[in-house]
C-alpha cells in the first residue's frame, strides 16, 4: 500500500511584530495578564498588502524550494484557511494563480484543525492513487478579523502561513489519524457577521459583530479533553504508545492547554514543541510553522515519529501521527 509522505514543509510569518507592550497602548491589558493566561509575548501582523493568499504563496515557495520542485510538479492544491481573501474565488485558486499553474484547487475551513482535516484529505487522495504530489497550504490573516476593542480575543491571535508538500511513497509517512467534531458547540467560538445569516450591514458594524467571539473558559475545558482524546485514539490506531513519540506538536493556542494535554498523555515537556510566545495563535497555520521551525533548528529529523493535534471553532478536533 502506498503511503502519503511529507516531502517538505515551508512557512512564512510577516516581519511586523506586535508585542504585549504594544497592546497595552491599544486596549486595557498588560504583558503580565496576557502572558499568565496564554503564554503569548508577541505575534506577527500582516502588512496591508499581505493577504492570506500572499502569505500562503510565500510559504509555498519555501516548501517547493526545500523539495527541489517546480510549481509545475504539483498535481493539486488544498488551501486550509479560516480567513480567506474573499468569499470567492477560493484562496487556493488565488495561490495557484500566483504560482502560475493550472491544477485542481480548493479551500477547506474547519477552524484551527483545518490543517489536520486537510492532511487527511491529501492522504486519502494520495493513497487512492488519484494524485501523486499535493501542495497543502495553511494560511491565516487573523488580524483582519479581530475586534481590537475586545481584550479577551485581540491579544491571542497572529498572522502566518505554512505549506506541506505530500507525495506518494513506499516508505511510511502518515501512519494514523482521527477526526471529530460537535456542531452543537459552535456558538462558543465564532465570527458572527459577514455570512448569509448576518450579511455585512450598518447594523452589524455598529454592533461590532465583525470580530472573533469566544467563551474562553468553555473553550479551554473542551480543548483539553478533546485534544487528549484525539491523541489517545491516534496512538491506538497506530499501535503506538506515548513513549514511541519523538515529538508532540500541538496547535499553539494557549500554553495551559498545551501543558494540560501533554500531562494527560504523560509526555515529558522536552518532547513538546512550543512557540506560542513568538507567534500567538495562528489557527490553521500554527502546526506547520512549528514543524518548519523545528526542521530549521535540526530538532525534527527524518525517521522521527511525530504526533500533531488541534482543536478549534466548529467545534472540530483531531490528530495525526506520522513519520517524518
Amino acid at each position: 500500500m502506498p503511503y502519503a509522505k511529507i516531502l517538505s514543509i515551508g512557512s512564512y510569518v510577516p516581519e511586523n511584530i506586535l508585542t504585549n507592550y504594544d497592546l497595552e497602548r491599544i486596549v486595557e491589558t498588560s504583558d503580565e495578564w496576557i502572558t499568565e493566561r496564554s503564554g503569548i509575548k508577541e505575534r506577527r501582523i500582516a502588512s496591508k498588502d499581505e493577504t492570506a493568499s500572499i502569505l500562503g504563496y510565500k510559504s509555498a515557495l519555501k516548501a517547493l524550494q526545500k523539495a527541489n520542485l517546480d510549481p509545475k510538479d504539483i498535481d493539486l492544491i488544498i488551501c486550509a484557511t479560516n480567513t480567506p481573501d474573499m468569499q470567492f474565488p477560493a484562496t487556493g485558486c488565488l495561490i495557484a494563480g500566483l504560482l502560475n499553474i493550472r491544477v485542481p484547487c480548493f479551500d477547506i475551513q474547519a477552524g484551527c484543525p483545518s490543517v489536520i482535516y486537510a492532511l487527511e484529505i491529501a492522504r486519502g487522495l494520495i493513497e487512492a492513487k488519484l494524485y501523486k504530489t499535493i501542495l497543502l497550504v495553511t494560511t491565516e490573516a487573523l488580524s483582519r478579523y479581530l475586534d481590537w476593542t475586545d481584550r479577551s480575543t485581540c491579544v491571542l491571535f497572529g498572522d502566518g502561513a505554512s505549506s506541506f508538500i505530500l507525495t506518494r511513497s513506499n516508505e511510511p509517512g502518515i501512519i494514523s489519524s482521527y477526526l471529530s467534531g460537535d456542531g452543537n458547540l459552535g456558538d462558543l467560538l465564532k465570527f458572527p457577521a459577514g455570512g448569509s445569516k448576518e450579511p455585512a450591514s450598518i447594523y452589524t458594524i455598529k454592533n461590532k459583530e465583525h470580530g472573533i467571539r469566544m467563551q474562553g473558559r468553555e473553550v479551554f475545558r473542551y480543548a483539553v479533553s478533546y485534544m487528549a482524546e484525539s491523541c489517545i485514539k491516534v496512538l491506538e490506531k497506530a499501535n503506538m504508545k506515548p513513549e514511541d513519540i519523538d515529538w508532540l506538536v500541538p496547535h499553539q493556542a494557549n500554553i495551559r492547554i498545551i501543558d494540560a494535554t501533554a500531562e494527560k498523555l504523560n509526555i515529558p515537556k522536552e518532547k513538546v514543541y512550543v512557540n506560542i510566545h513568538k507567534y500567538g495563535n495562528t489557527s490553521a497555520a500554527s502546526i506547520g510553522i512549528a514543524l518548519d521551525e523545528m526542521i530549521e533548528a535540526n530538532l525534527l529529523k527524518r525517521g522521527q515519529n511525530v504526533l500533531i493535534v488541534s482543536f478549534g471553532a466548529g467545534f472540530t478536533w483531531g490528530a495525526i501521527a506520522f513519520r517524518y
